[in-house]
């Protein structure tokens, strides 16, 4: 798709937007609750465009926060990341970005609590570090984000090829399901 072609899509009033969406070590290491966010995904009627559970390398870590380099919690969060596996998500919906960010919750766990008690982070979050989940904060990071954890995925190719099935499916309310083999929702 050429670069113009895919800027009308993404302006387009209809398309499917993608995000990242990860669940982190702390979350991966307890299956129920594993579950239970997987099926809030799906709840909210999220399509589950790829997903992928993986180890993360220090290094890896390292380059995706970069940004947070120097800060006081950089090295803790490096150091969690890496400490077991993680699983990753393209999720796509009309507004994915901003849904996930709120069934998330606020960053810190202490603030979801008390201010979106029923949030993902509300509910299981721990610390501010293992506070189960990451989503992205713009449709630029999730671009980045996404091609760092699935350096395999072509958006473009994404949304000439399975955006428009996707959306109608989701439109008329049937399940679909990706080249994954993910279901969405129903």
């Amino acid at each position: 798709m050429a670069g113009s072609d895919m800027s009308t899509v993404l302006r387009s009033p209809r398309a499917l937007q993608l995000t990242l969406a990860l669940l982190k070590p702390d979350v991966v290491a307890h299956p129920l609750i594993l579950e239970a966010i997987h099926q809030q995904i799906l709840n909210n009627k999220f399509l589950i465009v790829r997903m992928k559970e993986l180890l993360w390398k220090r290094e890896d870590c390292q380059r995706f926060y970069q940004e947070h380099e120097g800060r006081f919690f950089y090295q803790r969060l490096v150091e969690f990341m890496a400490s077991g596996p993680i699983r990753a998500y393209i999720l796509a919906h009309k507004d994915a970005i901003q849904l996930w960010r709120t069934l998330m919750g606020p960053t810190r766990v202490f603030r979801a609590r008390y201010t979106a008690p029923d949030s993902i982070r509300g509910s299981f979050g721990l610390t501010d570090t293992r506070n189960t989940t990451h989503g992205s904060d713009s449709a630029v990071s999730a671009s980045r984000e996404i091609a760092a954890f699935f350096p395999e995925f072509s958006e473009a190719r994404w949304y000439e090829e399975e955006e428009p099935r996707l959306r109608s499916s989701a439109e008329g309310g049937r399940p679909c399901t990706t080249d994954a083999g993910f279901l969405g929702p129903a």
